[in-house]
């Protein structure tokens, strides 16, 4: 191992924005290990290491994390993208305590258990977390309503770890997107199928207005390879002093929260 190798872990990683964040470390010269329940084959062709992990449990983040220090022995970099939740139709209602739970343990107690396994190595290296959060931190939704709480979380986990770890040279920053074109708004199921409900339209025809549906000043949702550019830029140290930020890549969504 060189002094000028380059480190990283990313979760949630089989497809969608995980996988644009490994491909665009890998491009920045990152060894990239990479963790999904189901790793895919262009997972496969673009990380260092593909472990395959249920990042939801208690030992699945430190396994993961466990995997990269046995192949890099050391992490720079660590991303905690794995997050997510079954849209709620019917509100908080619906939610039941097995759905709440399942949210929080795999969008914060994932990067919990990831970041506490992590911490000791990007310390020593003077590393960075990028936790993924979401505009939903911020603009809460019925219909999202364990998912928004548990970003918010997220979010505030961030700052805290930045505040505790930053005099020893460790940053952490936040991303938080809106609507990304990935599976998630695209595919059956989502949040994008749970929105055309509201406005009685079904998937297909909805699909090319979800930017003004969710007033995207762009009038685009944002790309994965957006994503995974700024996850580079953070952890290239070009701005030191970006620190316990909540980054929002949004088209303009968010106007008043």
């Amino acid at each position: 191992m060189s002094e000028n190798d380059k480190f990283a872990v990313v979760t949630g990683a089989s497809k969608g924005i995980g996988l644009a964040v490994v491909r665009a470390l890998a491009d920045d010269g990152y060894r990239v290990a990479a963790g999904a329940r189901t790793i895919s084959a262009e997972l496969k062709d673009s990380a260092a290491l593909a472990v395959e992990v249920d990042l939801a449990t208690p030992d699945g983040p430190g396994r993961l994390v466990d995997a990269a220090l046995s192949e890099f022995t050391a992490i720079d970099l660590l991303v905690n993208n794995v997050g997510g939740a079954g849209p709620r139709p019917d509100g908080f209602l619906s939610a039941s305590d097995e759905d709440w739970q399942r949210t929080f343990d795999l969008t914060l107690w994932s990067a919990v258990r990831a970041t506490r396994a992590a911490l000791p190595s990007i310390v020593k290296r003077r590393g960075h977390v990028v936790n993924i959060g979401s505009v939903n931190s911020r603009l809460a939704l019925p219909f999202l309503v364990d998912y928004s709480a548990a970003k918010a979380a997220l979010a505030n986990l961030g700052k805290a770890l930045a505040e505790e770890f930053g005099p020893q040279g460790v940053r952490v920053n936040t991303i938080a997107p809106g609507p990304v074109r990935t599976s998630v708004w695209t595919d059956p199921g989502g949040s994008g199928e749970a929105l055309a409900r509201q406005f009685g339209a079904s998937l297909e025809e909805f699909l090319p207005g979800i930017p003004a549906a969710t007033n995207l000043s762009t009038g685009l949702m944002t790309d994965p390879d957006e994503i995974g550019a700024l996850v580079v830029f953070l952890a290239s140290g070009k701005v030191p002093n970006i620190s316990g930020a909540e980054l929002v890549i949004d088209g303009g969504m968010l106007k008043q929260v």
